[in-house]
C-alpha cells in the first residue's frame, strides 16, 4: 500500500497522524487559489485514499489566513484558441476534484478559517463536516462575474441550506460570516483560529474511534440519497459556464468589477 503522505505535491501538503490524515491547500501567497495544477493534485490526493485502510478520517484545511479564495483567475489553463472539445474536458478539472473529495470513503472534515469563496466553498461543502473559526466567511462571486457556479457543486450547498438560502448565496452573491454559517447549518461548530485544528482533530478522533466499515457504508448511502438528483443533472454546468463566459454580459461584468462599478447587463 502506498501511503498518501508519500506523494510529492507542489500545491498540497498531505500528512497522517495515526488514523487521521490532513490535506493542506498550500498556496498561501495566493490565498490558496485553485489553479488547474492545484486541482489536479487535489484530485490525486483524494483518490490516494482508496487503497488506504489505515486512515479513518481526512481533514482538509488551508495554509495561511484563508481556506481558499476559489478558482485562480490568473491561471490560463484553457486558452481561447483551444478546440471546444478540449476546452470542455479541461473545464471539468474542478468537477473531477470535487467528485474525488465526495468519493473519499473516509469521513472528511473541512477545517475552515478565513475565506471559502467560489471553488473554495465547493471544496468545503464537498466534505462531510465543516469546523469553522470566527474569521470564516463564504461567498460565491461567480454571478458577479457573469458566470454560473460550476464543479457540480450547486447540489452540495442546496442540500445544506435549502433553495431560498442557496439562491441568496449563488444568485445573490451574498457574503455570509462565521455566525451566519453556523446559524444556517453550514458549519458544525465555531471556534477560534488558534483552536481550529485542535477542534477539527477532536471531531476526527471521535469518528476514527467508530467501526470503519459501518461508518463508511453509512456515509456512502447518505451521500447517494442526498445527491442522487444533483448527480443526474449537473453534468451540464460546464457547458453552461462555457456559454455564459462567451456573452457580452460576461465582458460587462468583468469590466464593472475592474472599475468597481455597477454593471449594466442586457441579457446577451
Amino acid at each position: 500500500m502506498t501511503s498518501p503522505d508519500s506523494q510529492n505535491y507542489r500545491h498540497l501538503i498531505v500528512s497522517r497522524d495515526d488514523a487521521v490524515a490532513t490535506i493542506t491547500l498550500s498556496r498561501p501567497d495566493r490565498a490558496n487559489a485553485l489553479s488547474y495544477d492545484h486541482l489536479a493534485e487535489l484530485e490525486q490526493a483524494a483518490l490516494s485514499f482508496r487503497d488506504d485502510s489505515d486512515t479513518r478520517v481526512v481533514i482538509v484545511t488551508g495554509a495561511g489566513k484563508h481556506f481558499s479564495s476559489g478558482a485562480d483567475l490568473q491561471d490560463v489553463a484553457i486558452p481561447a484558441d483551444m478546440p471546444l472539445v478540449q476546452r470542455r474536458r479541461r473545464a471539468r478539472m474542478g468537477q473531477r476534484a470535487i467528485e474525488a473529495i465526495l468519493g473519499i470513503d473516509q469521513i472528511t472534515i473541512a477545517a475552515w478559517r478565513g475565506a471559502a469563496m467560489g471553488g473554495g466553498a465547493c471544496v468545503a461543502t464537498a466534505c462531510d463536516f465543516r469546523v469553522g473559526s470566527d474569521s470564516a466567511f463564504m461567498e460565491y462571486p461567480e454571478v458577479n462575474l457573469g458566470i454560473n457556479l460550476m464543479w457540480k457543486s450547486l447540489p452540495l450547498i442546496l442540500a445544506l441550506v435549502g433553495p431560498a438560502k442557496t439562491k441568496r448565496l449563488v444568485a445573490g452573491g451574498e457574503r455570509v460570516n462565521a455566525n451566519g454559517l453556523y446559524d444556517w447549518g453550514i458549519l458544525y461548530c465555531l471556534t477560534t483560529d488558534q483552536h481550529l485544528l485542535g477542534k477539527a482533530r477532536d471531531m476526527a478522533d471521535l469518528y476514527a474511534s467508530k467501526p470503519p466499515i459501518a461508518v463508511q457504508m453509512i456515509k456512502h448511502s447518505t451521500n447517494e440519497l442526498a445527491h442522487a438528483l444533483g448527480s443526474a443533472i449537473m453534468h451540464m454546468d460546464t457547458d453552461q459556464n462555457l456559454l455564459s463566459a462567451s456573452t457580452r454580459d460576461r465582458a460587462a461584468a468583468i469590466d464593472a468589477q475592474r472599475h468597481q462599478q455597477r454593471g449594466k447587463f442586457i441579457g446577451d
